[in-house]
């Protein structure tokens, strides 16, 4: 039972009065225990479907990478390569999408760290002198729109790492900077590589990972502008409303 009871004054008369109020309240917290069990059980069940999705994603991994090298094709082989690293990119963000609450915010700057020392583990080997640094604003994101932005991140550091750099580097640099004004932002992705033509990646034509990059960042409502000069490229993802801004203030 909940009780309320305040004290009740009246213009003539000085005697004060109480108002009872006597309420049932047991259907209602029947009702609440039910609902934080439905919540726990939503979590289990979340959790359990991530932990299901992480280990489907490795074994397909696998699979390709064995039946990449089984193709006797160079370019079958090549295919396959690269649906490898889009399986392990989706793993990466996923892990660590992972660490975060269900359904809460996500912190971009841990989160992009993160994932791009995940990157840079799995593929800059010791022989290769590239340093991947990641600097940013503090700005949280739906899980939604931090998976978009990592597999953005995740195209761009892959296609950095492959393209931008060749045998002679001694100090390559891949900078992932995320910049915020209110709740606008602007993403990049900047190497000192060889330099590309403007309006592509780092790569000679436009290939998958392009096509990947503007579809997300189509879903983001941002755009997509690449330069480029013999210092490197630097490929920006900018939300539709901060380059509105950056226009009005040049």
């Amino acid at each position: 039972m909940c009780l309320n009871a305040r004290k009740v004054l009246y213009e003539t008369g000085s005697r004060a009065n109480i108002l009872l109020g006597i309420e049932d309240i047991t259907e209602r917290l029947i009702l609440e225990g039910e609902k934080d069990d439905l919540l726990r059980q939503k979590d289990i069940l979340l959790e359990e479907l991530q932990h299901r999705v992480a280990n489907s994603l490795q074994i397909i991994a696998s699979i390709i990478m064995m039946k990449a090298r089984a193709v006797e094709s160079e370019e079958a082989r090549h295919h396959l390569q690269e649906a490898h690293q889009r399986v392990m990119s989706v793993a990466a963000v996923q892990q660590q999408l992972h660490a975060a609450a269900p359904g809460a915010p996500v912190e971009l700057e841990p989160y992009l760290t993160k994932l791009c020392e995940a990157l840079g583990q799995s593929m800059i080997g010791d022989n290769r002198a590239i340093a991947l640094k990641v600097r940013g604003d503090e700005k949280t994101a739906t899980s939604r729109d931090a998976e978009s932005l990592g597999l953005i991140v995740t195209e761009l550091v892959i296609n950095a790492i492959k393209h931008a750099f060749n045998g002679k580097t001694k100090d390559g640099q891949i900078i992932v900077a995320f910049d915020v004004s209110g709740m606008d932002w602007k993403l990049s992705v900047t190497d000192n590589g060889i330099g590309t033509p403007d309006g592509v990646f780092a790569q000679p034509k436009t290939g998958l990972g392009t096509g990947i990059v503007n579809a997300l960042a189509k879903q983001l409502d941002a755009k997509v502008e690449t330069v480029s000069s013999p210092r490197g490229t630097c490929v920006s993802v900018t939300h539709a409303t901060f380059a509105a801004k950056q226009t009005r203030a040049a």
